[in-house]
């Protein structure tokens, strides 16, 4: 107990030196004093005793420093003693300290929120407990295409009956329901799933309990609340547990709510987490051929201890192939591999791409920071040449120096690391609501503990690697020849020369790599906003509808309430055409169904002829622009008693009759062996950008919804009813607008509780399809303009003290005749030379790194030479701008006042 009191108090003396300073020149003051006494009484002058006395005691300084050792630790108080001596040097040179710490502020503050973002994306664990072991399990249907493992109403059962490798394991569904009895009538996105996904992902409820897969066998109509929900809707009432909501005017009984942090499905995009969930609850008609074709569901569970995910896949595909055993006939050309593959990767792959060029981006802005304070401390080194020779002249050792100029480094580095972190915090609140969708747990995305370790330890980093170069910039110091020198300038730092030059050049090829990217990536956008989207953008107005089964369970009164609808929208004012459609172009593609072409044989290499399809009612066509090249659009005569027909879009039309006119043509839903009655095309139409417009155009055909349950055949599932969603299309001659309250006005009419879901005009559709594009685009503009600067700003400083360096030189050859336009050609040419070198390096880098940019670019090469070439020319422009003013000031040297100093 003694020793840890004796270490805390030498450790607490580090901070209370003052004290103990005066107490230590008192007591070495006594020591003097009595040996002066001491020679006065042996009969020597007052003068005479203090100098003996000196002598005898020794050097006084070394005295102080042994003390000083003996108190505190000696390497931390050493450390100190360094942080001190740094501190007042900085302070000498607030102009050098301010530009340095502002610089690595912005670049480890821009590292540390483009690291959170990929630590909330990709690097944090999902939130349920030992994620790990969390599974996502579903089928690839062979020749698809599709890229995420969904399964069908009797994949869910039998995978969840048969299969032997978890522990739970579950289906769900992302639905949406329509939501009443508490204020107006909301559409709200909702999640069915069994009871058992619940117990796999193992996240306790706030209140209340979840539902049991024993309630969703039974059906019960019971319902857990997310807590956005229960804040938003019910004001976070605690008596909301065992009462009753409507859900599609259906009463569900209230049992749970869930915690803040709860959110599944992980579904890019914060706007579109489910806000509650109700039991899977699969119904008979679900397990119908209808449905086993219906690949609209997916799994989740959690493996057994020692069970891997590969071994599951093994376990799953034994299921599939069972399934495919019992496959009725008209499916028996479909192929199914399960897929089993973990729950985090399946969240964040969409994402990655993204994140990590974000990332990349970032990191080379950093990288660029360090260059240039890499290359202020070295011109401060040299700048300090002949204190550090004074230094070494009386004795100061290289490692002493060397510690010296790392803890400036530090220091300066900590300080922007901190300032950075502010930075970084006012980045993340700001930037959050800029994000696109297609990032996955945005929410999760802080400054939390995780983060800022990771912003001091790169600014840490970022010192020791920055105090590098003067360091030893500061041990090669040449003790006699500097103090040979004097005060002269014209040679002194001319052997760092190369160091400065390579820290430049390397600034200006990272900066050109960015500058190039950007520049690919807005040459992109500028081609992608170039596309023709196939429909009218201007003076269209949308809006999603869906009809509760409960209210409107037979189809006549679901046709009687869509007639109704459009001949009241069409009698609104300004409205020229109105139409309904089960796809909103420009809102993405549902992808497709697989066809049979008359005429055309089965693919032998099991990839399927799939197409989308698009049910369309009233003046469709008309009021989203959609251009007729052939034949004709649909009439009221088109109905489920009436000849099935269909329109193709002209991407359809060539691939199965090209060359030949396609009216008249057959085709149907389905595999060959399918049962499904044959379409006749009546008419052609103009490719439609289904999603965005960089997206792949996909081969389309549209019919009328009242021939849909006839035309799907032996695919129509039981029961089902057609018309009961939709995408409401208005084309108006005034601004769309001002028709919202209007079309809000017409539809309550109809039905006073069906609500209206995403109303939007066509221009907020296209421009939430090129936010993503967008975002990147400006994002990585913003890092190569924020890089560009910090280039120019390393040109400037190397050029600018090359000429203050070369003021000797540059006033003999001024003496000797050289003309000023000589000296600014000199300067000049100098800058050039580092630009090109620059230039070179950064234009076959951007050729060695193209690779990473190719999922982001659209109608453009990476290899593009006008970007390339006009991306070198701005870079040497900016080079030679930066070096100018440097330049001019050369020219302007008075040679007898430069002379003079020599």
């Amino acid at each position: 107990m003694k020793d840890l009191r004796r270490i805390f108090l030498r450790f607490l003396s580090l901070f209370t030196n003052s004290r103990a300073e005066a107490e230590l020149d008192r007591e070495i003051a006594a020591h003097l004093q009595l040996l002066e006494d001491d020679f006065l009484c042996q009969g020597m002058t007052p003068k005479e005793a203090r100098s003996a006395a000196r002598r005898a005691y020794g050097g006084v300084e070394q005295a102080k420093q042994l003390h000083r050792d003996e108190r505190a630790f000696q390497g931390l108080a050493t450390i100190v003693m360094d942080i001190r001596y740094t501190l007042r040097q900085l302070r000498k040179s607030p102009g050098f300290t301010l530009t340095a710490i502002l610089m690595l502020a912005f670049g480890i503050g821009a590292t540390t929120a483009v690291f959170s973002i990929v630590e909330g994306v990709l690097l944090r664990p999902l939130p349920f407990a030992d994620p790990d072991r969390l599974v996502i399990l579903g089928d690839d249907l062979v020749g698809s295409h599709w890229t995420r493992p969904t399964v069908t109403p009797p994949d869910v059962r039998n995978y969840m009956r048969d299969t032997h490798s978890f522990l739970h394991l579950g289906g769900y569904q992302r639905i949406g329901r329509e939501l009443s009895g508490v204020g107006d009538p909301v559409h709200i996105d909702a999640t069915r799933m069994s009871g058992e996904i619940f117990s796999a992902l193992a996240t306790a409820p706030l209140m209340g309990r979840w539902f049991t897969q024993q309630e969703d066998e039974q059906h019960q109509p019971v319902v857990v609340l997310s807590y956005a929900m229960w804040r938003k809707r019910f004001h976070g009432d605690e008596k909301i547990l065992g009462t009753k909501i409507l859900l599609d005017r259906q009463p569900y009984l209230v049992i749970g709510i869930m915690p803040r942090d709860f959110e599944f499905p992980l579904v890019p995009g914060h706007l579109n987490s489910s806000e509650l969930w109700i039991p899977l609850s699969l119904r008979p008609e679900e397990f119908t051929a209808g449905y086993a074709a219906s690949w609209n569901f997916r799994m989740v569970g959690r493996l057994k201890p020692g069970v891997a995910p590969a071994q599951a896949q093994r376990d799953a595909q034994l299921v599939a192939e069972e399934t495919m055993r019992n496959y009725l006939g008209f499916m028996r050309s479909l192929r199914i591999q399960s897929q089993v593959r973990l729950l985090h990767e399946d969240t964040v792959t969409q994402a990655r791409p993204l994140v990590h060029t974000l990332l990349i981006a970032v990191a080379t802005v950093l990288l660029i920071a360090c260059a240039n304070l890499a290359g202020l401390l070295l011109v401060r080194s040299i700048r300090r040449r002949r204190e550090i020779a004074v230094r070494l002249a009386l004795g100061a050792s290289t490692g002493m120096l060397l510690r010296q100029a790392l803890v400036e480094s530090l220091v300066l580095s900590i300080a922007g690391g901190l300032i950075g972190l502010v930075f970084a915090a006012a980045c993340i609140r700001i930037g959050i609501s800029l994000l696109p969708e297609t990032l996955p747990r945005i929410r999760e995305i802080a400054l939390d503990w995780p983060v800022v370790g990771f912003a001091l330890a790169l600014a840490i980093l970022t010192g020791l690697i920055c105090g590098l170069a003067p360091a030893f910039a500061a041990i090669r110091t040449s003790v006699n020849d500097t103090l040979k020198e004097g005060g002269r300038t014209g040679t002194a730092g001319s052997g760092h020369g190369r160091l400065r030059s390579a820290l430049v050049i390397a600034e200006i090829a990272v900066a050109l790599v960015l500058l190039t990217a950007s520049g690919l990536l807005l040459r992109s956008f500028e081609k992608m906003r170039q596309i023709d989207p196939g429909f009218r953008v201007d003076h269209t107005l949308t809006a999603y509808y869906v009809l509760p089964k409960e209210r409107y369970a037979i189809q006549s009164g679901i046709d009687n309430v869509t007639n109704d609808l459009l001949r009241s929208l069409r009698q609104l004012p300004g409205v020229k055409a109105a139409g309904i459609t089960s796809s909103r172009p420009g809102s993405g593609n549902n992808g497709g169904i697989a066809i049979t072409v008359e005429g055309v044989a089965p693919r032998k290499d099991a990839e399927l002829n799939m197409a989308t399809v698009s049910l369309v009612q009233g003046d469709s066509f008309q009021a989203l622009g959609i251009r007729l090249l052939r034949g004709r659009v649909f009439t009221e005569s088109d109905r489920a008693d009436s000849q099935l027909v269909a329109i193709v879009n002209r991407k359809l039309a060539e691939h199965y009759w090209p060359g030949d006119n396609p009216l008249g043509k057959r085709l149907r839903r389905g595999m060959p062996e399918t049962p499904t009655p044959w379409l006749i095309v009546v008419g052609v139409v103009d490719d439609v950008k289904l999603g965005s417009a960089d997206g792949e155009t996909a081969e389309q055909f549209y019919q009328p919804v009242t021939q849909q349950a006839i035309s799907e055949g032996a695919f129509a599932p039981a029961g089902e009813l057609t018309g009961t969603y939709g995408c409401i299309v208005l084309h108006t001659e005034t601004p769309s607008e001002q028709l919202e309250n209007p079309f809000l006005a017409a539809v309550r009419k109809i039905d006073p509780q069906l609500p209206l879901v995403d109303m939007q005009t066509m221009e907020s559709v296209i421009s939430e399809n090129e936010a993503p594009r967008l975002f990147n685009t400006v994002l990585i503009s913003s890092f190569a303009i924020i890089a560009l600067l910090l280039a120019v700003l390393g040109i400037y400083s190397v050029i600018a003290f090359s000429v203050a360096l070369r003021e000797q030189e540059l006033a003999i050859r001024m003496a000797l005749g050289c003309q000023r336009k000589g000296i600014l050609h000199l300067v000049l040419t100098s800058a050039v030379k580092l630009g090109a070198v620059g230039c070179l390096l950064g234009l076959l880098t951007s050729t060695a790194v193209s690779h990473l940019l190719r999922a982001f670019l659209f109608g453009v090469s990476p290899f593009d030479p006008l970007v390339l070439t006009l991306s070198a020319v701005a870079m040497l422009s900016f080079a030679l701008a930066a070096s100018t003013l440097p330049a001019m000031r050369a020219a302007k040297i008075n040679p007898i006042i430069a002379l003079r100093g020599d």
